[in-house]
């Protein structure tokens, strides 16, 4: 698989390498400065191996949860990098989930006014959407990601053999947003994530299932970093097409909000149906859309109905980080690789849907 450069300015760009063991990696950090590891506990075999291999001053493990997504943590980080001697040379290597590549980045841009940043993601989720793109940040008071920066990584670095180690469920958040991204720009790609999914779904979704899936999974992931590194390079700050990665994420922040028990991908999912819906009130796309996606959504063993009331959303829809003006930037769907951004205001986009 090629390699893909975002393209920006200075600090402002960023490479995406594709390798299909960990052992790359030292090759790609040598030189660039003292080392240090930050990791997901859940994967401190990953992280001891990357350790070794960069030869890391120190090596720091979190337990990543959305709670504790926080200014507190990124502060423990920081903590932890001064106590061991990081300078403004040093290079933070994260190794793991998008929560922890999205408190890492962070950290890694506020400690000594920034040092570099290394992504080594070991979720799908990760791979395809967190640590692609320069955002970095962490909750609060309840909000997904509403403290933060956009600052690429020096580099990331992606393994899918990583993931032959997944259980189903954890590859499911990263179809949703593999399967979101595709409806933005598919270019035939759509299709194949609903069949390799729903056909993982169907057997169980079983290690061995998802091993044997690596080379079409692979060749996916490649496809949907490709499709959002294009956007990014074209949009670094979210002014205009780079609003389009946001499909279903309004509602899906506000589900995660009303409860912490819904992860982000199937809040994801429940949250691209909305948009469907939306897009169907709006006579936008063609009428049953929105039952289309959900089927193919639920072949894959994705939720794709909110359990809360929309006017339950309401108050966390308001809080949007991407709200202007008191309008939000809804991302509409026309049809499966066609999608336009509407601004709107929270109450007229509840009308719509109750209205039903």
């Amino acid at each position: 698989m090629d390699d893909i450069l975002i393209s920006g300015h200075g600090a402002s760009s960023s490479c995406i390498y594709f390798r299909p063991s960990l052992d790359g990696l030292a090759a790609l950090v040598r030189g660039e400065g003292p080392v240090f590891v930050a990791y997901d506990n859940n994967v401190s075999s990953f992280a001891s191996y990357v350790s070794s291999l960069t030869g890391a001053v120190s090596s720091y493990g979190i337990d990543t949860s959305e709670e504790e997504k926080t200014v507190s943590t990124v502060s423990g980080m920081c903590s932890w990098l001064l106590e061991n001697g990081a300078d403004r040379n040093a290079v933070l290597v994260a190794v793991g989930g998008g929560i922890l590549t999205d408190m890492a980045g962070f950290a890694a841009a506020i400690y000594k006014r920034g040092i570099k940043a290394v992504y080594v993601p070991t979720t799908l989720l990760a791979q395809v959407d967190a640590s692609v793109g320069g955002k970095t940040g962490v909750n609060f008071q309840g909000y997904k990601n509403i403290l933060g920066t956009v600052r690429q990584p020096l580099f990331t670095y992606i393994c899918p053999q990583v993931l032959g180690t997944l259980p189903y469920g954890h590859i499911l958040e990263g179809a949703a947003e593999m399967i979101k991204t595709f409806i933005i720009k598919d270019g035939g790609n759509y299709r194949k994530a609903v069949s390799l999914f729903s056909g993982l779904a169907s057997c169980g979704g079983s290690r061995d299932a998802v091993r044997n899936s690596l080379p079409v999974l692979g060749e996916l992931i490649h496809a949907a970093v490709s499709v959002k590194a294009g956007v990014v390079s074209e949009d670094m700050f979210e002014g205009g097409a780079r609003r389009k990665l946001n499909l279903g994420h309004t509602f899906a922040h506000a589900i995660e909000w009303r409860s912490h028990s819904i992860s982000h991908g199937q809040a994801v999912s429940m949250g691209m149906v909305l948009a469907a819906r939306l897009s169907e009130k709006l006579s936008l796309c063609r009428p049953g859309l929105a039952l289309e996606l959900s089927a193919d959504l639920e072949r894959c063993g994705l939720q794709t109905e909110s359990p809360f009331p929309l006017k339950e959303l309401y108050a966390a829809m308001l809080k949007d980080k991407k709200s202007e003006d008191g309008k939000i930037f809804f991302v509409l769907i026309r049809d499966v690789g066609n999608t336009e951004v509407m601004p709107m205001s929270a109450e007229t986009v509840v009308k719509l849907l109750e209205n039903r």
